[in-house]
């Protein structure tokens, strides 16, 4: 746990799910240098008068830093991320402020937006995409006195994030760098044309996708390798069972949900659980599935969370994992890690968890050590696919 000390009071913060070794921090300079222009901004774009300003909306709030620092204005946060809502909950908690005691709104992508905006603080997403396709749906809401500012480390603006801006709301600056961070000015424009929001975008799989040959995708903004079939996946549709007998099968981390629809299409007995953390994710999930199967299906749940936490123990036959490695801009293997954890909890005796991921990770040695282990199915140079048996526990010899 770390304290940030803003203009607006100082606060303990963590991520989430809290995790003493995690050494990342729950905000950056970015929130920082936000939270310090708000307060004490100079030049043409000087300070902001919050309590005046009407409706605030904070867009891509990572960990809550930016709506706890600013609950006393009675914000609207909207977030893909269901981690980085459930943090902004704790974190607000811990600071005695709570959202049953504020008007702070917590919202995701997937929610209406506030019907007018009157502050848009923005958080630049790593994903371009997902930029864009918020900035499409909270345009209709701004006018022309929105203070719309932006924030991000430098890495992570770029002229193409800048041209969204001005193409989506209206004429856009930038400050001068302070500790790597950089600020957006937003101007929205009465008279910049409303095009219409491109996401989510369609495409249908090639006769190399393994079992997903032929199926269509279907991709809301913000999806890994949004426009197309990535490798990795591809690589996993070419190596996953195609008989499940009709398991209950878990696409952890579903994404667009093409590898479970997959075992859905090869198995119309198996029960399929598609979770993600990303809202966006398990919407494209959604509708991807109902796009390939064509009949009203009770044997499949979309939910969001934390990994497959909400799921009862002993309660799965086989989970198909991809996970991630980075945290934002953050290389790590903790996401993995308390993945495949959870899915040793959640799987029955003798029920397997399937992992594709990059060869380097070396994730075989994680899951022999939790699952006593671990069998390569595939490999190739880049990409390798892992099976973990979870099996009966025996007692220790006295």
């Amino acid at each position: 746990m770390n304290r940030l000390t803003t203009p607006f009071g100082s606060y303990e913060l963590t991520r989430f799910p809290e995790d003493p070794r995690d050494q990342l921090r729950a905000w950056d300079a970015a929130d920082e240098y936000l939270l310090r222009h708000l307060e004490s901004g100079t030049g043409e774009h000087g300070p902001v008068d919050l309590a005046g300003a009407g409706q605030i909306t904070i867009l891509g709030d990572r960990w809550g830093a930016l709506t706890t620092a600013l609950a006393a204005y009675h914000p609207t946060q909207i977030t893909d991320s269901y981690l980085a809502r459930a943090g902004t909950a704790a974190n607000l908690d811990r600071a005695g402020i709570g959202t049953a005691k504020t008007t702070v709104r917590l919202l995701t992508t997937q929610d209406a937006p506030p019907e007018r905006i009157d502050v848009l603080l923005v958080r630049v997403p790593k994903s371009l995409a997902l930029l864009e396709d918020q900035l499409y749906r909270l345009a209709p809401h701004v006018h022309a006195g929105t203070v719309v500012v932006g924030t991000g480390m430098v890495k992570e603006i770029h002229t193409s994030t800048l041209k969204l801006f001005e193409k989506i709301l209206g004429p856009t600056k930038t400050s001068l760098a302070d500790k790597k961070a950089r600020l957006i000015f937003c101007t929205p424009s009465a008279t910049s044309p409303r095009a219409v929001d491109p996401w989510p975008v369609t495409y249908t799989l090639d006769a190399e996708a393994g079992s997903g040959s032929g199926l269509t995708a279907v991709n809301h903004a913000g999806i890994f390798c949004a426009d197309r079939l990535d490798v990795g996946t591809r690589f996993f549709l070419q190596s996953i069972p195609n008989n499940t007998n009709g398991a209950r099968v878990v696409d952890l981390g579903c994404g667009n949900g093409i590898v479970g629809t997959a075992i859905a299409i090869a198995d119309p007995a198996a029960e399929i659980v598609f979770t993600d953390e990303s809202y966006q994710a398990v919407a494209s999930a959604k509708a991807t599935f109902r796009a390939n199967v064509q009949h009203e299906r009770e044997r499949a749940d979309f939910l969001v969370g934390d990994g497959v936490s909400m799921l009862d123990p002993a309660s799965v036959d086989l989970v198909l994992c991809n996970p991630p490695f980075h945290s934002h801009q953050a290389t790590t293997d903790a996401t993995a890690l308390r993945m495949f954890a959870q899915s040793r909890k959640v799987l029955r005796t003798g029920g397997e968890l399937w992992v594709i991921a990059n060869r380097h990770m070396g994730y075989h040695t994680h899951l022999r050590r939790l699952f006593g282990n671990s069998e390569v199915v595939a490999s190739e140079p880049k990409f390798v696919v892992l099976r973990a048996v979870k099996q009966e526990m025996r007692p220790r010899p006295m």
